[in-house]
């Protein structure tokens, strides 16, 4: 009767444990990668290589000239520093992504949004790991024929006459740092618990 009660016990911490550390952890994301939150970083492409999920941080190291905004989607599209969310100074500012859905941040320095100083997280619930869509469909190039001209790159082919295009395949995203730390920690306390049965 009392080994069957602390085992209980031991289950019931472990799982305890187990949740505490599912809370705690999330993966930071250096904003801007090497290049850190700069008018010289290409921010778009570094953040189409990213996945974000709910408990991750984003992290922008910039240089005394610079701050984080976060602003509303109309605000981030014309580049308006009239009425920020949140005004973040000085370097490093750590944000907590906590819910799922867009958030959007510029640089409040006149001009830098517009010279690409701006960013969309897009965050995703941490169990999914799948990124977010854009909501737009892939375009497809058609290769030119010989003597034609070729079509514009943004103009998608049309389909063959009584077919359809089937769907592009989607490649699994890579999981963030933030569930493979998870996934260890959950094999270790695992581990444990089969060690002291």
């Amino acid at each position: 009767m009392a080994r069957s009660m602390m085992m209980t016990i031991i289950l019931l911490s472990i799982v305890a444990t187990t949740m505490l550390f599912e809370l705690a952890l999330g993966a930071d994301h250096q904003v801007g990668g090497s290049g850190g939150w700069d008018t010289s970083t290409d921010l778009q492409t570094w953040v189409s290589s990213e996945t974000f999920t709910v408990g991750d941080n984003l992290v922008f190291t910039y240089s005394f000239n610079h701050d984080v905004l976060e602003v509303s989607k109309d605000d981030y599209d014309s580049c308006s520093l009239s009425n920020p969310i949140s005004t973040n100074s000085p370097s490093p500012t750590t944000i907590k992504l906590t819910d799922v859905g867009s958030r959007y941040f510029i640089c409040g320095t006149p001009g830098h949004c517009g010279q690409g100083m701006k960013v969309e997280v897009k965050t995703v619930a941490a169990s999914s790991g799948s990124p977010p869509s854009s909501g737009s469909p892939p375009t497809t190039a058609t290769p030119p024929s010989s003597g034609s001209p070729a079509p514009p790159e943004s103009t998608p082919s049309p389909p063959s006459s009584g077919t359809k295009t089937p769907p592009a395949a989607s490649t699994p995203a890579k999981p963030s740092s933030a569930a493979t730390v998870k996934m260890s920690v959950v094999s270790m306390v695992g581990i444990g618990f089969l060690m002291m049965m």
